[in-house]
């Protein structure tokens, strides 16, 4: 069977998965479309914290940015793992034991402020935004290549899959349904890699492969390095981005991480603390079988791809080069006329562009692996991007049904209203996600990027200091925020939108490009808060008590009621 034909079956069949875990499992109560209920067992809390972590960024990109850039693509993959590590273990249990499910939620509590929580509100709005929009962007780039249609309608494919069981199911579905996902994602993640693993260096273990020895000898590293300098590229595991530049995009993503509303709700699904530290511990397992993984692929990716495209005839090229070529993902121009593929280094000459997201979703077809084996990849890359997108929608719902509309403007709205209300919401986020998905402001890493770096500003230090700084108060965190969100935006603005032409490192401040300079954002955050705090009133007596009792693991064993 074709490619087309074998995609149709698996993406039909994980499709009626989604649909029917969220029918079976759809939200009666505020409670089950928050947080699930609460009763999530801590292995399928893995599982699903796993999936909702590991985007399309994870699963599409972030492959193909280190299969490009080498070296310096190594940022993300240390900047997104050590991130998790720093909210598992220094924010998760506290946050669970103080019992606010949201982000704003705790802000607007920790911090006695309406007008907290109502910046935490569009702050988290703002993140989710940008966020969702690199895996709609996901979805429709899998979906243009292998159901063979444009990028922009398989974003609209993708946004009535994801609108169907988010809306529906609320958290619960999409908690079991994520359960599922991770398993389909993580099989497709590693069917390929072994598969090349064994091809290129006879060893079924792909993370020991890529560092192995090929079949002449030579170790599959230093091939591609002489590779890349018979091209003219730099050396494959030399890096060219400045060390500031990389300290600052590595900083950012760690601690956007530890900021990410998404990621922090699923600590609460569970019914105890320990539970919680328990589910952060297994997602860190799954999710370092596919990050210790991405680097292999990448490396295989990239010297099958040279291999196939150097110096040759452009009327030769196998069917998957013009498969993709159609969906405008790859591009040829042929500069010289002498019909061949000059794929080079050198800007000006080089006749061959190639969009960073399409190198896993291609790499099976380049490996000429059996045509199954493509469609599962794309399987796995629909259930990344859906996964993520399911949480994000449930983070902009929540923080508009409940930290807005119940704790703000209508604190008497019944249950039975607020989960109608929070159902529009998951409905409307689906539309702009959309339309970002459309419209993207950059290739899917990139975009997620811009997401951890917005995180990274404005909501790491007043959860930091909302746990462990008594004396910060209210006028301090708003500063903060206000301060970080707006100068990170505003620069990402400026560079990705604005002025697109002036995006290069001889114009950036401190030679920090758009996607390190959350970390920066953060910097201001803390500063600004500190000083404010230093000249403004100190927080109530009982505020101190409650920020000492969340630092002290009393009772960490006991269920702990959360509030609705």
């Amino acid at each position: 069977m074709s490619v087309q034909v074998w995609t149709y079956i698996i993406v039909g069949i994980t499709f009626a998965l989604y649909i029917g875990i969220a029918i079976w499992s759809r939200a009666s109560s505020t409670g089950e479309f928050y947080v699930a209920g609460g009763g999530v067992h801590p292995v399928a809390n893995g599982m699903a914290t796993a999936a909702d972590w590991m985007s399309a960024a994870s699963f599409i990109s972030m492959a193909g940015i280190i299969s490009f850039s080498g070296y310096d693509g190594s940022v993300y993959l240390l900047g997104w793992t050590g991130g998790y590590v720093l909210l598992a273990l220094l924010l998760a249990p506290y946050l669970r034991k103080f019992g606010k499910f949201t982000v704003p939620d705790f802000v607007g509590d920790r911090y006695y402020s309406q007008t907290a929580r109502t910046v935490a509100v569009f702050c988290a709005l703002f993140v989710s935004f940008t966020y969702v929009a690199g895996q709609m962007r996901g979805v429709g780039v899998v979906f243009s290549r292998f159901l063979e249609v444009p990028v922009n309608y398989g974003v609209i494919i993708g946004m009535f899959i994801v609108f169907f069981y988010a809306v529906l199911g609320g958290m619960k579905g999409i908690t079991y349904t994520q359960v599922a996902q991770y398993c389909i994602l993580i099989f497709a993640f590693m069917v390929p890699a072994i598969f090349i693993s064994i091809m290129l260096t006879d060893n079924p273990i792909p993370q020991l492969g890529f560092g192995g020895k090929l079949a002449d000898g030579t170790y599959l590293l230093d091939k591609l390095d002489g590779l890349h300098e018979e091209l003219g590229f730099a050396r494959y595991t030399e890096g060219t981005k400045g060390m500031w530049d990389l300290f600052c995009i590595t900083g950012a993503l760690m601690v956007g991480t530890a900021g990410l509303p998404h990621v922090i709700v699923r600590f609460f699904t569970v019914p105890k603390v320990k539970d919680a530290r328990l589910s952060a511990g297994y997602a860190l397992i799954f999710i370092a079988i596919l990050y210790t993984t991405a680097p292999a692929i990448a490396v295989f990716a990239r010297t099958n791809l040279i291999n196939t495209v150097k110096d040759r005839p452009y009327n030769q090229m196998p069917t998957w080069f013009n498969k993709w070529e159609s969906t405008g993902l790859i591009q040829f121009e042929d500069k010289n006329g002498d019909g061949k593929v000059q794929y080079v280094g050198n800007k000006e000459k080089n006749e061959l562009t190639i969009d960073n997201d399409i190198i896993v979703l291609a790499n099976p077809e380049i490996a000429k692996l059996p045509n199954w084996v493509v469609a599962l990849v794309a399987a796995g890359g629909l259930a990344a991007a859906l996964s993520t997108a399911a949480g994000l929608l449930l983070v902009i719902s929540a923080s508009i049904s409940h930290d807005l509309i119940k704790k703000q403007l209508k604190p008497d709205i019944s249950d039975h209203a607020e989960l109608v209300i929070a159902r529009v919401s998951a409905g409307f986020a689906v539309l702009m996600a959309g339309y970002f998905g459309v419209n993207p402001p950059d290739y899917v890493a990139a975009t997620v990027a811009f997401a951890f770096g917005l995180a990274a500003s404005s909501f790491f230090p007043v959860i930091i200091m909302g746990i462990f700084n008594k004396k910060m108060n209210k006028e301090g965190a708003i500063a903060g925020m206000v301060t970080g969100i707006l100068f990170t935006s505003g620069y990402i603005i400026n560079f990705k939108f604005l002025d697109p032409g002036l995006n290069s490192e001889e114009h950036w401040l401190f030679g920090i490009s758009p996607e390190g300079i959350g970390f920066i954002g953060m910097l201001l955050n803390f500063i600004v808060s500190w000083v404010v705090m230093k000249f403004t009133p100190a927080p109530p007596e009982e505020i101190r008590e409650l920020v000492e009792s969340i630092r002290y693991p009393r009772g960490a064993t006991e269920a702990h009621e959360i509030e609705l």
